[in-house]
């Protein structure tokens, strides 16, 4: 029997969807494959920061930042000591830690984030919030580790860095989520009009901060960037209080935001499109 153009039709489109159904079905093992090795693919993002206010003794300071370490089964001691040398490698003169420093049963880490952290070894020393994650399980044992690895906590606090007689502040607000957090406070803390940057978990916050005219800088973390992200669509999923602002630099009023993508995860432990951050910040004066 001879094929007819319309059996011949049929044939193609047949090939066709066959062939199609292959090939998706292999860009999806190999998709779910390649968002299996991204979770150990960390990137270091550079980014320059100016900031009007900031005295010129600061010009060139450099700040590491890590965020949502997130300690459990994924995340030991081996990969957060990984993450600690590719830090210090930098040189920073601080190392700021935004948060959700565990998932669930801080118990279980406290010495491993100890030893981990007692490494750091930045000229100023290694400053933290914490996160909503932190608050959920049992915030005084994350505040336990921090203590114990040298990690100065500012929740409502700030610090005061001085260069030869000028100031720079670094300020930390308690987790907006599910903390206590008293920007008040902060404000007292910081007089004066040198510049000032703020640690606060959550990346949204920066539409409270940004309002009081005080802050120059806030780095956050929280959303993770997504964790997954299709092209031309971006993150499937974002946390609340993370959804306006999930990655990179932004402008918020007179204040800069960065929001880091983090270096640890939630369930699932996948990353497409989103790679773990460290991100080395260089204070610039203007």
């Amino acid at each position: 029997m001879t094929d007819t153009p319309r059996s011949n039709d049929l044939h193609t489109r047949r090939v066709f969807l066959k062939r199609a159904l292959l090939s998706g079905a292999s860009l999806g093992v190999c998709s779910f494959a390649y968002a299996n090795i991204e979770p150990e693919w960390v990137e270091v993002e550079r980014v320059r920061i100016p900031l009007p206010r900031l005295s010129p003794e600061f010009h060139g300071y450099r700040i590491a930042q890590i965020s949502d370490i997130h300690m459990d089964g994924w995340m030991d001691r081996e990969r957060l000591s990984d993450i600690v040398e590719r830090v210090n490698g930098l040189k920073p003169d601080l190392v700021a830690i935004t948060g959700d420093f565990v998932s669930y049963k801080p118990r279980r880490y406290v010495e491993d984030m100890a030893v981990a952290f007692r490494r750091l070894a930045p000229k100023d020393g290694t400053v933290a919030v914490l996160g909503n994650h932190d608050h959920w399980t049992d915030p005084e044992v994350v505040r336990q580790a921090l203590r114990k690895g040298g990690v100065e906590e500012l929740g409502n606090r700030a610090l005061t860095l001085r260069r030869r007689g000028a100031k720079f502040y670094v300020a930390g607000v308690d987790d907006p989520w599910s903390g206590e957090p008293h920007l008040d406070r902060v404000l007292k803390r910081t007089p004066g009009e040198e510049a000032c940057m703020l640690l606060a978990h959550e990346p949204d916050y920066a539409d409270t901060s940004a309002a009081t005219g005080r802050f120059d800088l806030q780095l956050s973390g929280h959303s993770h960037g997504g964790q997954v992200r299709v092209p031309l669509y971006g993150a499937i999923i974002l946390p609340k209080y993370g959804r306006k602002y999930p990655a990179g630099l932004y402008q918020v009023g007179t204040m800069k935001l960065y929001t880091n993508r983090g270096i640890g995860m939630v369930g699932p432990h996948l990353r497409f499109n989103c790679r773990p951050e460290i991100t080395l910040f260089i204070l610039e004066n203007m």
